[in-house]
């Protein structure tokens, strides 16, 4: 056994994730079809951009004294050193490190770019701070741009203020989202100045308790004012501990995949479905054909045609008035291969369609076991479909069999000696009659005695009695032997419609059903190497 399990790369998981959400997009909503798709493409963006620099962003309220503070961490107020950006109204980005930064600030659509001298800190890299529109601004173009890239910087600073750290538009809306991004977020009590200062770390205190409630447990609030400077050197060590890690980017894209994923991590495989469900469906879908029913007549029809070949002649003729079991039935003894053809069989009635619905709803139930809603209202939509079609291939299963209701032409030697045996008893009784009204015909052939004798029996007598009781025994020897082989005439036609019942089964509801469980196992498999 390993000791040690190797972390699937970032790369494979984003690929991952993209699979996941083209093997879910049948079932899933397509709002979160998008997400998947979406975080897969951002990750994959910002991973074939700058690895180099580490992009943090202020996000805050109205009058949370947001780009103050940006200014203050910055070390300058950027605003004033530009007409052009009288409010927050779009981001601004000052850069520590400007190489390699251009391609990456255009994918984040930043076009405000101001450079500083040096480094941000020893050892942070290079730095991209972004100072942005309020995400509560009444400008819907400035949230947009604040929800964007909300979802786009590698580190996310909340800044708030006493007034406003518990409005629960603020949590609701922007904070509680990207709860699952706690080891890539600061949180920021600012204007902590109008607050007592016995006051600071209790208000602070209800901030956390708030961000915990978002489901930040790992996030510290930072008590922050530009007036006196309080926090100010404390954010900036945050801020260049997280860029000295290097490992920003890689944590929110982490923590993305887990935030889309996290409702879909499967506890276990689906695998297939029991396979005493497929019996019992078999079972119950050969009931419902009728498989019985069209045996038992399959034999009947065997011994009907067995009897009017090999019966006795006296009496077989009556049966060829009795009309054709399987052909009151509309059914053809050969099996239908193309598929084209139907039985004469009435189309299932109430009762038949109730058993086969029964044995569709219980493989459905079994089918959908251990899949989460949206797969199994995919399979009780597909099942559904299937119980429409099912009657007319249950039909088909029937034409395709094969009815062996035909007696084999072995049989036809027995119907030689039946007739044989028919004549010999007519030339007995022909030969009474010439004897008794035109001997004179005789006279020629058999001389002065018109009926000799074999051991004082009349030869004409014989004749009479051999063919008279040669085919009554013949006639009840084939009736038993057709009864013993009409019963393996029975079998063999419930087996071979058994099986084209199993075959019908499988092609029509185990196969649709289980592949829906299949998709379940793939999309798992790429949600789990997803996560990593």
């Amino acid at each position: 056994m390993a000791l040690f399990k190797r972390k699937t790369p970032l790369g494979d998981r984003l690929a991952a994730l993209d699979e996941a959400a083209s093997i879910g997009a049948p079932y899933l909503p397509a709002s979160e079809v998008d997400r998947f798709r979406s975080i897969a493409r951002a990750g994959a963006e910002r991973r074939a951009l700058s690895a180099e620099h580490t992009v943090v962003g202020f996000f805050g309220a109205t009058g949370s004294g947001k780009t103050s503070l940006f200014n203050a961490v910055v070390g300058e107020d950027l605003g004033k050193a530009a007409a052009r950006r009288p409010t927050t109204s779009s981001p601004l980005a000052a850069i520590w490190g400007p190489e390699g930064s251009e391609a990456l600030l255009d994918w984040l659509g930043v076009e405000d770019r101001r450079t500083r001298p040096g480094e941000f800190a020893p050892g942070a890299g290079p730095l991209i701070l972004l100072d942005l529109p309020d995400f509560d601004s009444v400008e819907a173009s400035n949230r947009e741009i604040a929800q964007r890239l909300a979802g786009q910087v590698d580190v996310l600073v909340w800044v708030t203020d006493p007034e406003k750290y518990a409005d629960s538009v603020i949590h609701d809306q922007f904070i509680r989202p990207h709860a699952g991004h706690a080891e890539v977020t600061l949180a920021v009590l600012n204007k902590a100045d109008l607050l007592h200062v016995d006051d600071v770390d209790t208000v602070a205190g209800n901030f956390e308790h708030l961000l915990i409630d978002d489901g930040l447990t790992r996030v510290s609030v930072i008590p922050t004012s530009t007036r006196t400077g309080e926090g100010i050197d404390t954010l900036r060590s945050a801020i260049a501990k997280v860029a000295r890690a290097h490992t920003a980017q890689t944590a929110r894209i982490e923590a993305d995949i887990r935030a889309v994923t996290d409702d879909y991590v499967p506890t276990r495989a689906a695998g297939g479905v029991d396979k005493r469900a497929k019996r019992a469906l078999d079972d119950t879908l050969a009931k419902a054909a009728g498989v019985e029913r069209i045996s038992t007549t399959t034999a009947a029809a065997y011994r009907k045609r067995l009897h009017e070949r090999t019966g006795w002649l006296l009496t077989s003729w009556i049966t060829k008035f009795r009309p054709d079991p399987l052909r009151r039935l509309g059914l053809r003894e050969e099996p239908d291969d193309v598929g084209v053809h139907r039985t004469s069989l009435p189309e299932l009635d109430a009762a038949g369609k109730a058993v086969a619905n029964k044995g569709l709803r219980d493989y459905s139930t079994a089918a959908a076991d251990g899949l989460p809603h949206a797969w199994s209202a995919a399979v009780a939509d597909r099942t559904e479909e299937i119980s429409q079609a099912l009657p007319g291939e249950l039909d088909r299963a029937v034409a395709r069999t094969r009815l062996p209701a035909e007696p084999s032409r072995g049989w036809f030697l027995l119907t030689v000696i039946q007739w044989l045996a028919l004549i010999a008893a007519l030339a007995g009784v022909v030969w009474y009659l010439l004897v008794a009204f035109i001997p004179g015909v005789l006279v020629p052939l058999l001389g002065s005695e018109l009926v000799p004798t074999v051991e004082g029996w009349p030869i004409p007598t014989l004749l009479i009695m051999a063919g008279l009781l040669a085919g009554l025994i013949i006639g009840l020897i084939t009736t038993v032997f057709g009864g013993v082989i009409g019963s393996g005439v029975k079998r063999r036609t419930r087996q071979a419609m058994r099986k084209e019942v199993a075959a019908i089964s499988h092609a029509a509801v185990v196969e649709p059903l289980e592949g829906i469980r299949a998709d379940y196992d793939r999309f798992a498999a790429a949600v789990a190497t997803a996560v990593g």
